[in-house]
């Protein structure tokens, strides 16, 4: 295991089963988002905790998104793409259960817009929008994109995901037309072959094989697509 996987372990395993500690309310969020810090022993962390409790119904969505935000990461897992950060859902915390996700330390004056200006993360931005497309983001927003101190690309605010209906709204439309990143169609085939248990427990039927169908979709046409100007394919506000 590499040194970065061990890292991510560490965390992982900290935030399924540390002491959470709330900071304070994260601004701007629709839903109830908290900055929290999560101790086991001498370890700590801080994390983004989403509890179900503070989620606002949807029309579209059924409740219980932070289960979707931990399936997005068990998704890039299962990609092997590194685009979101460790989440997990616990049954107990201050305000009952929910998600909590790594804190990713960031610029945050930077967002997809100017990020998409510096060459040196054109990579990292086409395996999140790859993501996105297979995830079916309904919501990229361009402050949901972020980057850390080692120059790690990261797409956060996951909940709006994997409804069975085609539904992706997102900026990223720049790449319309290019092919896909190896690494996207090389864990599109993964999914194609068996979608791993730790996410099939977290999605219905039907989303399971909307999952595996984009993936099969994206494996015969592996390109960024256009934007269906007869639908919604961008977010409001689109930061």
């Amino acid at each position: 295991m590499s040194a970065a996987a061990e890292q991510g372990a560490g965390r992982r395993a900290l935030l399924e089963a540390g002491d959470v500690e709330v900071e304070g309310r994260m601004p701007w969020s629709s839903n109830v988002t908290l900055l929290v810090t999560v101790r086991l022993g001498t370890d700590s962390t801080r994390a983004i905790y989403k509890p179900a409790a503070g989620e606002e119904p949807l029309r579209d969505f059924p409740g219980g998104l932070f289960r979707r935000e931990v399936a997005a990461y068990e998704l890039s897992v299962a990609m092997g793409l590194d685009v979101v950060p460790e989440t997990v859902a616990r049954a107990e915390a201050p305000f009952g259960e929910g998600s909590l996700q790594a804190f990713v330390d960031a610029d945050f004056s930077e967002h997809y817009f100017s990020l998409l200006e510096q060459p040196r993360h054109a990579a990292g931005l086409r395996l999140v929008a790859g993501f996105d497309l297979v995830a079916n983001n309904a919501d990229r927003k361009g402050g949901h994109v972020l980057v850390d101190g080692d120059g790690h690309v990261w797409g956060i605010d996951n909940g709006l995901c994997f409804h069975r209906a085609p539904k992706l709204r997102t900026v990223m439309w720049d790449f319309a037309g290019e092919p896909l990143p190896d690494a996207v169609v090389a864990g599109c085939r993964e999914l194609a072959r068996a979608v791993p248990a730790r996410l099939a427990a977290l999605l219905e039927p039907d989303e399971l094989d909307g999952l595996a169908g984009r993936a099969r979709a994206l494996l015969g046409e592996p390109r960024f697509p256009e934007p269906d100007p007869a639908g919604r394919p961008y977010p409001w506000p689109l930061v």
